[in-house]
This record gives structure tokens, C-alpha cells and sequence, in this order.
């Protein structure tokens, strides 16, 4: 299987309609939680987000059968149209922790095309978030979601690249055109000092499919 996971940000309230479409043509489940929207001016909302919450829809599947979800998504929530919501797609390496992961083979390649999205996460400690988000901005973004991260529990945290997701942790997301990926990052990095220890940590990955970008 060439498995993806893919990322649905909708309005407030959209989540589980997502979720129900989305297995009504074949996903088996998903996640759903909540973030915040973004932008500069009605002109840069590449990721379609204002200062409203957002809730952000996880599904993952075969590559085909994915973005075969997605068009069915795209059919029912328009995500042409502005406002409507953004999707997009990220390659799956590896899977574990889930009973189809035992039965199924992965195979992971590079696209035969180049990405021309790149999807930057950027974790942060909480109330930090913004300062990612102006420093993207400056460097050319046109937007992003923010999200707050919690643990499990109070004594309980969850980890990710060996850094603690706790609720003092915020997570950016920032969808950006190949081209403007190095400066963003190179912004996001000198601003947050995210080189520091303890300071943060960064990390970008190939978009593979995208819906509803303007």
C-alpha cells in the first residue's frame, strides 16, 4: 500500500460531517480536534482561515482510495469554493499500533513529481505560536492553523521527535509553495530559536495532493 494521511480543516462544527462522508465511501475512522485560523489579509488565505476556530480532520488510507475520498469530500463541501475548507495530503512512511498495520506492506516513494506544497509543523511552548506565525508571514506565508496540544493526562504527556506534546505546547501548521518552503523555515528558525535546545522543534514534509488553495 502506498498509505497517506490526510489533513481536512473545516469551520467549527464541520468535523464530524467530514468524518461521516468520509466513512460513508469507505475510511474506517478518523480523528478529529480543534485549532485556530490565521491570516495576514483576505487576500493571503492559502489555507482559507480567519481568526475563527477550526477543526482538522485526520483520515488515512491507500493513496487511491484517499484522494478518492477527497473528490467525494470535495464534491459535498466544496472546497473550491473560498471558505469552504482546504484538504491535502502527506505520504505515511511507516504505521504502527493498528491491527491493518500487521497485514499490510508499505511502500514509500518519492512522487515521479516533485512536491509543489510542503507542509511546515512547528511545536512550540504555548503563547508562541503567533510569534511562528508573524515570522512566517514576514518571510511570505499566507497562513497557517494553530493548534493547542494536550497530553492524556495531567501527570501524562505524549511525545513527538522526543520532544513532550504537554498542554504548554502549541502546534503550527503552515501549508507553502515549494519555492518559499527555505525562507519561511529559515524565518520560523532565527526568530523562535528553534536551533536552541528546549527552544522547539520544526520539521517539513511533501504534500503530496491539495484541495481548495487559492
Amino acid at each position: 500500500m502506498n498509505l497517506e494521511l490526510g489533513f481536512i480543516i473545516v469551520n467549527d462544527g464541520f468535523g464530524s460531517r467530514v468524518l461521516h462522508v468520509a466513512k460513508r465511501n469507505g475510511i474506517k475512522g478518523g480523528t478529529i480536534f480543534l485549532g485556530t485560523g490565521t491570516v495576514l489579509t483576505p487576500l493571503l488565505k492559502i489555507l482559507d482561515l480567519g481568526e475563527i476556530r477550526k477543526e482538522i480532520v485526520l483520515i488515512g488510507d491507500d493513496r487511491e482510495k484517499l484522494l478518492s475520498v477527497l473528490d467525494e469530500l470535495d464534491h459535498e463541501f466544496a472546497f473550491r469554493k473560498r471558505h469552504h475548507g482546504i484538504a491535502f495530503t502527506v505520504p505515511v512512511a511507516r504505521l504502527y499500533g493498528t491491527r491493518e498495520s500487521k497485514e499490510i506492506n508499505l511502500h514509500f516513494s518519492e512522487s515521479e513529481e516533485e512536491a509543489m506544497h510542503h507542509l511546515i509543523c512547528t511545536i512550540v511552548e504555548r503563547g508562541l505560536a503567533e510569534d511562528v506565525v508573524d515570522a512566517a508571514k514576514a518571510a511570505g506565508s499566507r497562513g497557517g492553523t494553530i493548534v493547542h496540544a494536550r497530553g492524556s493526562g495531567i501527570h501524562e504527556t505524549s511525545k513527538l521527535f522526543a520532544m513532550d506534546i504537554e498542554p504548554e505546547k502549541e502546534i503550527v501548521l503552515i501549508i507553502s509553495e515549494k519555492s518559499a518552503t527555505d525562507a519561511i523555515v529559515t524565518a520560523i528558525r532565527k526568530q523562535l530559536k528553534i536551533d536552541d535546545p528546549g527552544k522547539g522543534v520544526l520539521f517539513v514534509q511533501n504534500v503530496s495532493s491539495t484541495y481548495g488553495l487559492f
